[in-house]
This record gives structure tokens, sequence and C-alpha cells, in this order.
């Protein structure tokens, strides 16, 4: 397929709407063994370093890498479906400004409910999205590997005054949990969110790992980056 077989208004919908779509099979299940090989290199490199691997939470833990250490980078740069999300909601001048990798372990817990970054004021006052980030995963997931739960529509949630103006306080967990969607992603999918939308990560009760590929993307203003 190209770019202009996607629909920019089920992209803009979905994206500005429940805040998260997908691409089943987007690459080959081949294809996304070798991205694991590719992470859990990198994974080990980086812990051998100190300072290498961010923390977050027990047993889960965040790697930032260069682009070309990941053999599929460009893969899925230039996918048409990739190029076709950007394009639609971030304009033509888009950046990839990120690129890591999340690996919750056996043993794992809940985290927080919470947003990447605050939320700018092109979204509270603008509703502009003006970031994306892309996840891919390493494994077919599974519920015990802990599923990443969304909140669908709290992008445009303001919890200014919250920790970090990130992590809403417990007492409005509820407003989360009601809406929670648990997503299962299986290798080759990619899926585009705007990083605002209030989302966790769960449990892992499984005897394996369970890494995702993230790549954060910014329109010309956009603050994924900061």
């Amino acid at each position: 397929m190209t770019i202009a077989d996607y629909d920019v208004a089920a992209i803009m919908g979905g994206l500005y709407g429940n805040g998260i779509i997908g691409l089943h099979r987007a690459f080959t299940p081949a294809w996304a063994d070798r991205m694991r090989e590719d992470i859990e290199a990198l994974f080990a490199e980086a812990m051998a370093i100190p300072g290498g691997v961010l923390p977050r939470g027990p047993e889960r833990f965040y790697v930032e890498v260069q682009p070309e250490r990941i053999r599929g980078f460009v893969d899925i740069a230039t996918h048409p479906w990739f190029v076709a999300v950007c394009e639609a909601v971030l304009g033509p001048d888009y950046r990839i400004v990120e690129i890591g990798f999340d690996i919750p372990f056996p043993g794992a817990q809940d985290q927080p409910w919470h947003r990447d970054f605050p939320a700018p004021e092109a979204t509270l006052t603008g509703r502009r999205l003006d970031s994306l980030a892309f996840n891919l995963t390493a494994v077919d997931s599974r519920l015990e590997h802990g599923a990443f739960e969304i909140a669908p529509g709290t992008q445009w949630d303001d919890i200014r005054g919250s920790k970090d103006d990130m992590f809403p306080p417990r007492e409005q967990w509820q407003r989360y949990i009601s809406r929670a969607v648990q997503k299962l992603p299986q290798r080759g999918d990619i899926s585009a969110r705007s990083a605002l939308t209030i989302h966790r990560g769960t449990a892992n009760r499984s005897n394996e790992a369970r890494p995702v590929l993230v790549v954060g993307v910014d329109a010309p203003d956009g603050g994924y980056a900061n």
C-alpha cells in the first residue's frame, strides 16, 4: 500500500478521539524477532554502563538508543502507514526525535496512571496534538505479560497541579480504570498514540520479558523530546 491508501479522516478521528490507533501485521513476525535480538543486545550493553538504563518501577526499564542501532529503523520510518499517520497529525515537516525501548520483566508491577510528559499549551488550549508515540512489540503479548492499559480520550484531560503535571492523583484513578482498554499487540503490529493519553503498564506475571520499541515523533513545534 501507499501513503495515499490510508484515510486521513480515520487517522485523525482515531488519534483525536480515542488517542490510539494501530495497524496489524505492518511487519512480519520474523522482522519483529530481529528487533527483539537488537533490543536484548542493547539492553545488556546499557546495563553494563552506569546510568545506562532508566528504571520505571520494579523490574521495568527504559533505554534510549541511536536509531542506527535498530536494524529495522529505516523500515519503520519509511513504512507508508507510519508516514501517513505522521503527516496527517503532525504535518509534512514532522521530526523523529526519540527511539528507545521499554522492558517490563517478570515481577514488574502495575504502574501508576500517567502521561509521558506534561500537556503543552498546543493541546490544553489549542486542542492540537503536536507529538506522537509509536509502539512495536517484540513478543506476542499475552495477558500474563502485563497488558498495556490506556484510557481512551484522556489526552485532553487537564491534570495541571498533579505530580509533575503527569500523574493524576489516586482519587481520580477510577475515571481511568472505568475507561481502561487493554492492548495485546502481536509481533509485527504497530500502534500510534498520543503520549498524553493516560495509560499504564500492568504487572508482568509471566516468565518472560515483554520488550516494546518506542519511536517518538514531533511536529515542528512539538514537545516529545523536551
